[in-house]
């Protein structure tokens, strides 16, 4: 394993189709990051749930999860299941979002999601983010669509343990669903950990990205 620094992370944006899809995907991610840097600002988007009990969890997800950070955090009214029949409102709200922020990393969803929700939007970011570190989280469900991953971020256990108690306690709406419990979030990251040699990690989709094995940005 080549260990690879992104070096220092101040933004974030993190793209979600629906709510609880970025704190599932990459939610210890951005606890270990905030946890050394808490002066990170955490620009969010989800694309369906405003106005219904899915944002209320969402809200209080990211404030349970984040705390102490700058989490500027929007949720929008689009119609969950149907956004691929909605393709122009999802472009234009990813449009709008970038607009609003400058990320050192993005966090969404990866292509090969067979959630057509997801997997839209996985298309998309690239259109709208050009020249950021894209990074595609996974979500164990029914399907079997997990990654063959690319990439991986250890998680202390600690962190990782956290992250799973706060699931379980802010998505209660998720609780009758066999794959939302902390036995599957801790269980998909151990086995990640032991890809990775950790004993925890989330893996990650990488959309492109640019490594100069002599130290510099540029041989030009």
């Amino acid at each position: 394993m080549i260990p690879l620094s992104t070096g220092a992370i101040a933004s974030i944006a993190a793209i979600g189709a629906h709510c609880n899809d970025i704190m599932v995907g990459a939610g210890a991610t951005l606890l270990q990051i905030a946890d050394r840097n808490p002066d990170v600002v955490v620009h969010a988007l989800v694309l369906t749930g405003a106005g219904t009990a899915r944002e209320v969890e969402e809200k209080n997800a990211f404030a349970a999860l984040l705390p102490e950070v700058d989490v500027r955090l929007t949720v929008a009214e689009l119609s969950e299941g149907n956004l691929p029949e909605e393709w122009g409102s999802v472009k234009r709200r990813l449009a709008e979002f970038r607009r609003r922020c400058q990320p050192d990393l993005v966090l969404g969803p990866h292509r090969d999601d067979r959630h057509q929700d997801r997997r839209l939007v996985a298309q998309l970011i690239p259109s709208e983010f050009r020249a950021h570190l894209v990074l595609g989280y996974e979500i164990l469900k029914w399907e079997s669509d997990l990654l063959k991953p690319t990439l991986y971020v250890e998680i202390p256990t600690r962190i990782a343990q956290q992250k799973a108690k706060l699931l379980e306690q802010c998505y209660p709406s998720q609780s009758q669903r066999g794959w939302f419990d902390d036995e599957a979030f801790l269980g998909l990251m151990r086995v990640r950990g032991v890809q990775c040699r950790a004993q925890y990690a989330e893996a990650f989709a990488g959309e492109k990205a640019v490594v100069s094995p002599f130290g510099v940005h540029s041989l030009n």
